[in-house]
């Protein structure tokens, strides 16, 4: 082997590789150089624009998982490291959301694979960014909730909807749009009717669509713009023009690393 072929190869393993929300810019750098370097890729077609495997080696294997279960998957993913190849496993946003990584890690466990985790940026990280919003404003909100609302798959009682809107923090609604009239009314028990709602649809994408809306409005907009899949809703105090001002950088605030300006 040569040199060059030594610096670039990688341990045989899987790495649980989190893609971002679908803007290639927004792979972190170790999920670049993983991608560069795998010598098989196993990726969610349907939640991960292709072009983000531009970057992957020409002889890379690629295999789409949109049309495979777990049981099909994982031996796929076996038999490579046993072959001594590595393999980037490749899930959408960030594999600790909703990515079902903890079966997958539990099976390579079982199987004796190593394996690493590498974090990727979510939906709603970027979707703030595009909204140019703070999600934590001070004498405002602090507090997110990262959710979604029972589906195919129940979300436990202690965790229903309109339970955590009582919060009136900045609610991150993942996976909801299918049920969207069922979460716009346990909402709308806590929340004031005119509370903005921001509609991130493939945030990321080419097709990226975002609107705001008010609370009262967000099912009816989403219905319109035919939205069913890949769709973040941000329900927030922080989307309305805010004048709150954090203490971090106040002249008056002193800390470890500075004394207060009077």
């Amino acid at each position: 082997m040569s040199d060059a072929s030594l610096i670039n190869s990688l341990e045989s393993a899987v790495y649980i590789v989190g893609a971002g929300p679908g803007d290639p810019d927004l792979l972190t750098v170790k999920a670049q150089k993983l991608l560069s370097r795998a010598d098989v890729i196993l990726f969610a077609d349907s939640l991960i624009p292709e072009h983000i495997l531009d970057i992957c080696r020409q002889d890379a294997e690629i295999i789409k998982t949109a049309n495979k279960t777990l049981e099909e998957i994982l031996p796929i993913m076996v038999t490579a490291v046993r072959s001594h190849k590595s393999v980037v496993r490749l899930h959408s946003g960030d594999p600790s959301l909703y990515s079902a990584i903890h079966e997958q890690m539990q099976l390579l466990t079982e199987a004796n694979i190593p394996f690493e985790v590498i974090p990727g940026i979510s939906a709603f990280q970027a979707a703030a960014a595009k909204l140019k919003i703070e999600l934590t404003v001070p004498n405002l909100v602090q507090s997110i909730i990262l959710t979604r609302i029972s589906g195919r798959t129940e979300v436990p009682a202690r965790e229903e909807l309109a339970s955590l809107a009582a919060h009136q923090a900045s609610l991150c609604l993942y996976l909801s749009a299918r049920h969207v009239a069922n979460a716009q009314a346990q909402l709308l028990e806590h929340y004031p009717p005119q509370t903005q709602v921001a509609i991130c649809f493939r945030v990321g994408w080419p097709d990226e669509k975002i609107r705001v809306v008010p609370l009262d409005k967000m099912a009816e907009c989403t219905q319109e713009e035919q939205l069913l899949r890949t769709t973040l809703y941000i329900i927030s105090p922080a989307l309305l023009p805010v004048t709150g001002r954090s203490r971090l950088y106040h002249p008056q605030h002193n800390h470890l690393f500075r004394s207060s300006h009077h």
